[in-house]
């Protein structure tokens, strides 16, 4: 299994954990993966929560936690650092300059197209950081209006991109009726991608690392989709059943409980659709259950939560401290193949033993019919 380099960051293990919200990856896992040799992501959104007094004042509380988050991460491991932003919260400039006065090694942005320089996040300090700037997207156009966008206008472009297909957990870049055309599944989305970066890596001089996340869920996923041409994968689900994972034991065990026909999607209050895995709450829901929202905070630009259902951030932070009853389990596709709590120790050893065996297979393969 070949190292990551995005730009001058080296990463021995090309493998990075998804920033899975709201307070499921946080200091714990993400310093744990890092240990390991992979990319430990903290999730920002909606983190704080962990406030008990959040709700006096959610703006600091985000800042405080997430800085917090981060030193504790430090503290625990010397290894590739990273945190989960989303464009679409609406203290998304806040929550990028810590994690730039942070030093924090890599953002992954998400929720919108990264096109906008912060207009609140001094110039030197974006010019002195050495944090590398990786957008996520849905799609080889979405990436390639980012790069042509930043190329254009600022003579250079973001440090690599991941590209997240239709069958990730939790809210979606995608339309519902996409998530079963297999125009969209994502090794058509990461070859597309790869193609789009050429022009981009040619003018530059550089190498523009595509990530695969989405679906992945073991080596096997892994080898074949880095054939395709992507240098990395990001993970989520596969980590949530990790002792590390900063999530309740009862989130966990739901994945571990989960069959396969329980996990589906749903209509998110945010306008998204989202993958979840079915609980007596989700079943509430679909029967038109409706929570009265007192926003002490608009976590989300666009959300108007006079008229949601439910809310989301609430729901998701409280199945993360265990109350499944008032909440729900965001999953990816293949939740239900986890079988037990294992270290994350265990869970990349067995992730590099299976893309291993992987490679040696095909290998195999492409010698006989050769031969």
């Amino acid at each position: 299994m070949e190292s990551l380099q995005i730009g001058d960051l080296h990463i021995k293990l090309p493998i990075i954990q998804g920033g899975m919200g709201v307070a499921i990856s946080l200091s714990g896992l993400a310093s744990a993966v890092a240990n390991e040799g992979g990319v430990g992501v903290i999730s920002s959104v909606a983190i704080g929560m962990l406030e008990l007094d959040y709700a006096k004042n959610f703006r600091m509380a985000n800042q405080s936690s997430l800085r917090r988050e981060i030193r504790k991460a430090k503290s625990l491991t010397d290894g590739v650092l990273g945190v989960n932003l989303m464009i679409a919260i609406t203290d998304y400039e806040d929550m990028l300059r810590i994690a730039l006065e942070e030093k924090i090694d890599i953002v992954f942005i998400g929720a919108g197209l990264l096109l906008k320089k912060p207009s609140t996040i001094p110039d030197s300090l974006l010019e002195s950081s050495k944090t590398k700037f990786v957008p996520k997207v849905s799609s080889a156009k979405a990436a390639r209006i980012i790069f042509q966008h930043w190329a254009n206008k600022y003579n250079h472009v973001p440090d690599a991109v991941v590209v997240e297909g239709p069958l990730a957990g939790g809210h979606l870049g995608f339309k519902k009726d996409d998530l079963e055309n297999q125009k969209f599944n994502l090794s058509n989305l990461i070859s597309e991608t790869v193609s789009e970066m050429v022009p981009f890596e040619q003018r530059f001089g550089i190498e523009i690392p595509v990530i695969a996340a989405g679906g992945i869920y073991n080596g096997e996923d892994m080898y074949k989709i880095m054939q395709l041409g992507a240098k990395a994968v990001k993970i989520g689900t596969r980590f949530v059943t990790t002792y590390e994972c900063d999530a309740s034991m009862e989130y966990k065990e739901s994945y571990i409980k989960c069959r396969k026909e329980d996990i589906t999607i749903i209509d998110s209050p945010v306008g998204l659709p989202g993958r979840v895995i079915i609980n007596d709450f989700v079943k509430k829901i679909q029967n038109g259950y409706t929570k009265p929202v007192k926003c002490p905070w608009k976590c989300l630009k666009t959300c108007n939560y006079k008229e949601v259902q439910y809310c989301i951030a609430e729901a998701l932070f409280n199945s993360a401290r265990g109350k499944m009853s008032e909440g729900f389990s965001f999953a990816g596709t293949n939740a239900y193949l986890a079988t037990k709590i294992q270290t994350v120790k265990e869970t990349i050893d067995d992730l590099i033993l299976e893309y291993t065996s992987t490679k040696y297979k095909f290998g195999c393969i492409k010698e006989t019919s050769e031969s």
